[in-house]
């Protein structure tokens, strides 16, 4: 398989994170990671745990709350640039809601160009929010159109597309 950019996208449990895993595996090389998450309860401890135990311990790990396109950008130069795993743009759009506009907006440019240029294969995993009922305050709407937003860009940036739905996949573009 080539190098590819892979946008999967999916509802909570929906089996995307699986999925891109499987792209991961599939994909035969080097396999980095990109964890976007932050722990800050127990709950999220055991979420993230349970992501680690999934993978395959020769997969690198880079963590990424914020500079994401950094992490692109550290890998690019590489001889054979490794499949980047990048799990998940909704923590990642929450990460950077909250950490001011100016942050927000040059960290959001920052990985699309990256993801435009990155010389290896990317799975970038996405939950898709629009399916659901609009939001009760003006935090969870700007969350939901700047996600909405993002897995736009990313898509078009992408050559395939994938939505998980109850584990299966349905594939948009190919």
């Amino acid at each position: 398989m080539g190098v590819s950019r892979t946008l999967v996208m999916g509802g909570i449990r929906s089996g995307k994170t699986a999925l891109a895993e499987q792209l991961a595996t599939e994909s035969g090389g080097a396999v980095v990671y990109v964890a976007t998450a932050t722990v800050g309860d127990e709950e999220m401890a055991q979420r993230v745990k349970r992501h680690v135990d999934s993978r395959p311990d020769h997969w690198g790990l880079a963590e990424a709350p914020l500079r994401l396109a950094s992490v692109l950008e550290t890998y690019r130069d590489e001889t054979s640039p490794p499949f980047l795993l990048v799990d998940c743009m909704s923590l990642w759009i929450s990460n950077l809601l909250f950490a001011g506009e100016e942050t927000f907006a040059h960290e959001r440019e920052a990985f699309l160009a990256a993801l435009r240029s990155y010389p290896g294969s990317v799975a970038v995993v996405s939950n898709e929010v629009g399916l659901g009922t609009i939001g009760m305050d003006p935090l969870t709407r700007r969350f939901c159109d700047e996600l909405g937003w993002l897995n736009q860009d990313i898509a078009a940036t992408c050559d395939r597309v994938v939505m998980s739905v109850a584990g299966l996949p349905l594939w948009l573009k190919e």
